[in-house]
């Protein structure tokens, strides 16, 4: 049995790539705070997307329990990110080839089916317009997020493929509230808390719907980019169905 782990920190993030499948849908099941979709197929593949919310924390808690059913082979991180450029444009999806852990200084190189791929660095936290520019400055990366390299580190410790695939859900200039406010201790995001506080700054709204649009398009492109990963090392064939990217 080959298992490929697919990690993401939100539903939304996997939601085009578990619609593309034509023959059959995936089981579902949640564990604790763990959401986690399973595909096997014929030829003795299984796939396993699994999210628990945003960080390093919750991409490691979804990386373990897909672990409890069996060892890993090849692992993506996948999700949204915020640019730290103008070159890494909303609503599109990046292959990256080395990823920066913010907090620790260290370094993860990923396969890529790009050349050059995009470098990506994980902060603990939600990056606003003023943390954008520091991380920009501080480490030359076009690309932000919360969760890649804790998985990186993990796939480094079980000596696996790692590959990563970010699509940019908010830009370089983006105005947004501070979303670090709306994210509980386990990395769960609070929705309904957002809405309150944005419903009493309509300012915020252009931008928000900005986002919502833009993370949408790039959940379809980061579907597309996760099947060409699994058809380039030959995990996808005729036989599964894949891709017919509904997005």
């Amino acid at each position: 049995m080959t298992r490929i782990a697919i990690i993401a920190a939100m539903p939304g993030e996997l939601k085009p790539f578990l619609a593309s499948n034509t023959k059959g849908g995936w089981a579902h099941k949640r564990r604790g705070n763990v959401h986690l979709w399973r595909q096997t197929w014929a030829d003795g593949i299984e796939w396993v997307a699994a999210c628990s919310g945003a960080g390093v924390d919750a991409a490691t808690r979804a990386f373990s329990e897909v672990e409890k059913d069996g060892p890993v082979d090849l692992v993506i991180s996948t999700g949204w990110a915020g640019a730290l450029t103008d070159e890494f444009a909303t609503g599109c999806a990046f292959h990256v080839s080395r990823v920066l852990d913010a907090r620790t200084g260290e370094r993860f190189e990923a396969s890529t089916l790009s050349h050059p791929g995009a470098l990506l660095v994980t902060s603990p936290i939600v990056a606003g317009e003023a943390e954008k520019l520091r991380l920009a400055g501080a480490y030359g990366a076009g690309l932000v997020d919360m969760e890649a390299a804790g998985v990186a580190r993990l796939a480094a410790m079980r000596g696996i493929p790692f590959y990563c695939v970010k699509g940019v859900s908010d830009g370089f200039r983006d105005r947004l509230p501070d979303f670090n406010r709306f994210i509980g201790p386990a990395g769960e995001f609070r929705l309904v808390g957002l809405v309150l506080y944005s419903l009493l700054r309509p300012w915020h709204w252009p931008a928000l719907m900005r986002m919502g649009e833009n993370s949408k398009k790039a959940a379809g492109e980061i579907a597309e980019l996760l099947c060409e990963i699994l058809n380039q090392r030959g995990i996808i064939s005729k036989s599964n169905g894949y891709p017919d990217l509904k997005h």
